[in-house]
């Protein structure tokens, strides 16, 4: 949800998919050429000497905290500053600006260098944009307040039942749908009008990225999680950090993630923001 509380779900229709999944393949970091002129004086940034980093507005946490991604604070805000160090931008070399969610995969240049907005990386989407390796695993979660009527759902038969919010064309859209069907949902341009929609009871529950929906029920009055959905697939869901089409800083910004999950940055990272997420039990 793809959200805070995202991530990411697809509008194009794919027309090279061997091509494209080639070009955005995993760098190995350990490889000879994996950093080689990935430096600032060697990549062809926005603008020279300055590393810009795109995400949505409002930012929410765990991802980012109190809606400034500047301060380092949050999984995606430090991660976006230890990336850029990799890179040899100093703190105050990093330029933030916003974009809409959808906006920042839509075909067609971009006001920034990488974004960082918990975009699920799919193969519609690498049609019109590039991702770095994933840096993160998701899983979807339903999350609900204590008077709603979703707070007595244990199972999927249950969950059926009720009217879902989602942010429209995230992936806890499209997993909402790959579960209970189109009729049940409600989308919403932003995960903060499907709270709103939640709080007021138009909705019964929200779905949204584990981190995120953890987030959610801590800030909503009686919030409370109910589960996870079941994952229809073998395939893992995973964020990526989003790069305009064909961007020549795609190789040295994968290059870099593939060295923080190496040398357990990455880890370091979720341990530090994202563990008070904890376990939520799967919905049968």
């Amino acid at each position: 949800m793809g959200n805070a509380w995202r991530r990411a779900a697809a509008s194009t229709a794919i027309a090279v998919v061997a091509t494209v999944t080639a070009a955005c393949a995993p760098i190995v970091a350990n490889d000879a050429a994996g950093l080689q002129n990935c430096h600032k004086e060697s990549l062809a940034t926005l603008y020279p000497g300055i590393f810009t980093i795109g995400t949505d507005q409002p930012a929410y946490p765990p991802w980012y905290m109190g809606d400034d991604p500047a301060n380092g604070e949050g999984f995606e805000s430090a991660l976006a500053y230890t990336v850029a160090a990799h890179l040899g931008y100093s703190r105050d070399e990093v330029h933030w600006v916003r974009v809409p969610f959808n906006g920042a995969l839509e075909p067609g240049p971009k006001t920034f260098d990488a974004n960082l907005s918990q975009f699920s990386i799919t193969d519609q989407r690498k049609a019109a944009v590039d991702f770095s390796s994933p840096y993160f695993d998701v899983t979807q979660v339903v999350v609900t307040m204590k008077t709603s009527p979703a707070a007595r759902v244990r199972s999927m038969v249950d969950l059926k039942k009720a009217q879902l919010g989602v942010q429209v064309g995230t992936t806890s859209h499209t997993a909402a749908i790959e579960i209970v069907g189109e009729d049940p949902i409600e989308v919403y341009k932003t995960t903060a009008d499907a709270k709103v929609a939640l709080t007021t009871g138009e909705v019964d529950a929200l779905v949204a990225d584990l981190p995120t929906a953890f987030a959610v029920a801590g800030e909503l009055r009686g919030g409370m999680i109910v589960g996870q959905l079941p994952t229809r697939s073998q395939k893992v869901e995973q964020f990526g950090i989003v790069l305009d089409k064909n961007s020549p800083l795609t190789r040295c910004v994968s290059a870099v993630v593939d060295e923080l999950r190496e040398d357990g940055t990455l880890a370091r990272l979720e341990r530090e923001w994202l563990a008070q997420a904890g376990e939520a039990r799967v919905l049968n």
